[in-house]
């Protein structure tokens, strides 16, 4: 029996837990509530290994290319390109999905505010994010887990780290390549965690929702998650047949990630395993660690598609009849703005007030929609993570570096198995054996 247990995968560990975290969160819903500190502790633990893992990999990433910033920059235009055609085109979806369903009619507001103003006092403008992008330290910015500041003072780093020749040069990069390589054992030994973490924050959520927590919501929610399929189904797999990406491979590859991203609605909390994912099956760990980081603040399909939803859905329960004109001028308003939301859970939520106190549309339906934004959130950050992965993979593609035998070359990760889960969990701290 012990023996059983033991060579169970992290992916089916995580499983069982959050199906138990539901019986736990149903059947006991008030001492449920208590179980909140395990998916705290899990939740600390990761967000401490951002700030180092972010900064060490992109840095080897843009340096490691030596004295060839042109391919940095053509990477990165390539990446900026890919970020802004995808999600406009989910902003898109989004749109036709909420007009097409229209779950806002027919609900009432009930004239309170408060929590609306307070996503509204914290409104994002371009001007903002401008600012925002700039840290005024590069502690603080570690220490509040600032990804896009802390991106933006990387690739600073690495560019000068570029211009800095001899035995300083190598003696940064070689350190930086152990922290790296640290970080991801740190990664291992902190996914060991993972069930009890995250079967806590399931348990806990049922427990505050309860089990039909969708109440007169379900349109609402039911829109979105069809529109997230039709974006995956749609936009995602063609991308990813059309740029000869193994499907299979990719979908077993993102599974354990993406469990973990949908349970603790953090793509934060998915990085690092999804960073040693993509090595492993085959894209360069420079790509993935130049393009997965940027990612997280230009390119979250799923916030993006959830804000097209979740703006038309507020004008529709304020009995508000926007033109497609006006839509498309909100839309573009979210194009720029989301651009600058961190991968943290509740980001969307803050953009989302800022919008509708920019269109004089009623702050109250932010507070409708936090009733139920945990299950949205759920959904719309794991389509962020695997819209991250496939992004590292096109884009490897499009650079020719692809390598469909990632057990060939010495920079690969240790392989991934047959499928991703069939590694046990014992052994799962072994896969991180990367120097990026």
């Amino acid at each position: 029996m012990l023996a059983f247990l033991r060579n169970r995968s992290l992916t089916q560990w995580i499983i069982f837990s959050m199906i138990v975290g539901v019986v736990i969160g149903s059947a006991f819903p008030e001492a449920s509530q208590q179980l909140k500190p395990f998916s705290n502790v899990f939740l600390r633990m990761i967000k401490s290994l951002i700030a180092p893992l972010i900064f060490a990999t992109l840095v080897i990433g843009i340096a490691g290319h030596g004295d060839d910033m042109k391919k940095v920059g053509r990477i990165a235009l390539k990446s900026l390109i890919y970020f802004e055609v995808v999600t406009t085109v989910a902003l898109f979806i989004g749109l036709a999905a909420v007009n097409l369903t229209r779950p806002g009619v027919g609900i009432e507001l009930k004239g309170t505010t408060e929590k609306g103003q307070e996503f509204a006092a914290k409104q994002t403008t371009f001007a903002n994010v401008l600012e925002h992008i700039v840290p005024a330290s590069v502690f603080e910015a570690a220490v509040h887990n600032e990804v896009l500041q802390i991106v933006f003072w990387a690739i600073l780093f690495a560019v000068a780290l570029t211009q800095v020749k001899g035995k300083s040069h190598e003696f940064m990069v070689t350190g930086l390549e152990a922290l790296s390589e640290v970080m991801f054992k740190f990664t291992g030994i902190v996914m060991k965690y993972a069930p009890i973490g995250i079967g806590a924050a399931i348990a806990a959520t049922v427990g505050e929702n309860g089990i039909m927590v969708l109440g007169n919501l379900a349109a609402l929610i039911l829109t979105l998650y069809a529109a997230l399929v039709v974006f995956i189904l749609g936009v995602l797999v063609p991308i990813a047949w059309f740029t000869r990406i193994p499907i299979g491979v990719f979908a077993r590859a993102v599974k354990e990630p993406a469990l973990i991203a949908f349970s603790t609605t953090s793509s934060e909390a998915a990085l690092p395993k999804a960073m040693l994912a993509m090595q492993a099956i085959g894209v360069p760990r420079k790509i993935v660690a130049f393009v997965m980081p940027t990612g997280y603040s230009f390119n979250l399909d799923g916030s993006t598609l959830y804000l097209a939803v979740a703006s038309v859905f507020a004008a529709q329960v304020a009995g508000v009849e926007m033109s497609w004109g006006q839509q498309l001028v909100m839309m573009f308003t979210l194009m720029v703005t989301s651009k600058g939301v961190a991968a943290v859970p509740r980001a969307s939520l803050v953009i989302l007030a800022g919008t509708l106190a920019s269109f004089k549309l009623p702050l109250e339906a932010v507070a409708i929609i936090l009733g139920v934004d945990a299950l949205m959130d759920m959904a719309r950050t794991t389509v962020n993570l695997i819209g991250n992965c496939l992004a590292t993979c096109v884009i490897a593609r499009w650079e020719g570096e692809f390598n469909d035998q990632p057990g060939s070359t010495p920079e690969a990760t240790t392989p991934l198995p047959a499928t991703a889960e069939d590694t046990p969990i014992e052994h799962m701290h072994d896969s991180a054996k990367t120097v990026v």
